[in-house]
């Protein structure tokens, strides 16, 4: 499944979907990202995504195949390194070509298998042990990935953002919560016992749906710094997923009094208001959040819901118009506005948003 649009993962703050799909797609889509941008910063290779790392001086037996992955042809890029290894299995350097081609496939277990062996082969190769670790955090094991990615950014000059981002992801995924916390602060370069590492860490922990954990942080950063900007933001956001109204309530209007310009704060407020029917506040809020921005299609479609609510069916009508206008692909923006044009009695207008969103939604099923 492809990673939803901006709009779509807003709207899923603003919605009663269950948490477990909210991330998944988001964090397949981060861990492919930073894998590929990792792997070139550790080698500081100046090569665009998708080539081959590249040595001085190529063997002449992996020329081949190193320009037929440049070409992004790996199935025979494979196909070249195999035939060497049936003529040839102890030539030096094969099993790190063949563990290189098959993590570019995503077939991390025969890059396992083969990028061990390179290790073995050769324990001084750092391009080798940095890819058995991707590879393992890509195929799943984390704690194998661990110290082989501890070892790669010992190995790098300067901190490397994606390095800390993937180090702290296998330490969640193995509940070292601490270790984790360590690594987003050099990610951040903010102290690791810091309110701010606190804050970085419960919102990498609600990513991943570890909701309990993610909220014991966050209230630790709001301990430690009760006015750091976006902490009371964070809890908001959990507690509104959790339908803990009251609370979430309280939490956004601590971090509108602390950070009184950031959009979003007043329209997830809205949302939370919109549940307990307190349409007017919410309304009000969604015209502060649009004045600051404008630009975000998810307060004009809460405006929607709202609006529809209080029985507003033109205005309803006209706020969803301009969000599919800057977001046409979003199933849930027709979705609502033919709601709204059903409550209006204009059934050719709701039937055809209604289709539109149906096959908006089995597009993306497909994809």
């Amino acid at each position: 499944m492809r990673r939803p649009s901006p709009t779509v993962q807003m709207l899923s703050v603003c919605s009663n979907r269950p948490m477990k799909t909210r991330f998944p797609t988001l964090c397949v889509a981060c861990r492919a990202v930073s894998l590929l941008i990792f792997f070139q910063a550790a080698l500081g290779q100046q090569t665009a995504i998708g080539q081959a790392p590249s040595n001085p001086a190529v063997p002449t037996e992996f020329v081949a195949a190193r320009k037929l992955m440049q070409q992004g042809k790996v199935d025979e890029a494979i196909g070249n390194l195999q035939d060497l290894e049936r003529r040839s299995p102890a030539t030096k350097g094969l099993a790190f070509e063949l563990g290189t081609a098959y993590y570019k496939k995503s077939d991390f277990p025969k890059a396992i298998e083969y990028l061990k062996n390179a290790t073995a082969e050769d324990p001084t190769n750092q391009e080798a042990v940095q890819l058995l670790g991707m590879s393992y955090y890509a195929g799943g094991h984390p704690a194998d990935a661990i110290p082989l990615l501890e070892k790669v950014q010992g190995w790098i000059s300067r901190a490397n953002v994606d390095g800390y981002y993937i180090l702290g992801t296998c330490y969640i995924q193995t509940r070292n919560y601490d270790e984790a916390r360590k690594s987003f602060g050099k990610m951040f370069e903010v102290p690791g016992d810091s309110a701010a590492a606190y804050l970085f860490t419960a919102r990498m922990l609600l990513r991943q749906e570890y909701d309990p954990i993610a909220e014991e942080y966050a209230l630790k950063a709001a301990t430690l710094d009760p006015k750091l900007p976006l902490v009371h933001l964070l809890l908001g956001e959990l507690y509104l997923y959790k339908s803990r109204l009251p609370e979430s309530i309280a939490e956004f209007q601590k971090e509108i009094s602390i950070n009184p310009a950031n959009a979003a704060t007043y329209y997830k407020l809205a949302d939370a208001y919109s549940r307990v029917q307190k349409y007017d506040e919410a309304q009000q809020l969604l015209q502060r959040s649009i004045r600051l921005d404008p630009t975000s299609s998810v307060p004009f479609i809460l405006m929607g819901k709202v609006l529809q609510k209080k029985g507003d069916y033109d205005l309803a009508v006209l706020s969803l118009k301009h969000a599919v206008a800057m977001e046409p692909n979003n199933p849930t923006t027709h979705y609502l506005l033919g709601q709204a044009y059903r409550d209006m009695g204009d059934k050719e207008a709701a039937d055809a948003e209604m289709k539109r969103s149906q096959e908006l939604h089995a597009k993306e099923d497909l994809q």
